[in-house]
């Protein structure tokens, strides 16, 4: 016995017509929004992380800190070129490099009293 004779002969007979298909995808999609709307109801029961693991923000913390202390290095540098006052500019705008750096790691990780600015999120 092949699947030709499992169908009825000639294998149309057991195929669905394009409204059974059209009936069968609508109540599908009746089904898929009757859950939609209980899972998105439910609280979770993970700490919300904003949305990113641990490693995307140990990795924006670090590039917090990274950018500050290299914005104030170059800065320092482009000083003391340009005023001649090697190396009082470097050290110390290097230092506030090193300031801003800790700020911005600790306004991004929450720790500071300054919220971080969501990008995301539209003002209603």
């Amino acid at each position: 016995m092949n699947g030709d004779d499992a169908r009825g002969g000639n294998g149309t007979e057991g195929t669905p017509t394009d409204s059974e298909l059209s009936a069968r995808l609508r109540r599908l999609e009746t089904q898929i929004e009757r859950k939609r709307p209980q899972a998105a109801a439910e609280p979770s029961t993970r700490p919300r992380t904003n949305g990113s693991s641990s490693l995307g923000q140990a990795m924006t913390l670090s590039t917090e800190f990274v950018a500050g202390v290299i914005a104030g290095g170059i800065l320092g540098w482009i000083v003391d070129h340009v005023f001649g006052t090697k190396p009082w500019g470097l050290i110390v705008l290097l230092m506030l490099g090193f300031v801003a750096g800790v700020y911005n790691v600790m306004r991004v990780s929450g720790f500071s009293g300054a919220r971080p600015e969501r990008r995301d999120r539209q003002e209603p």
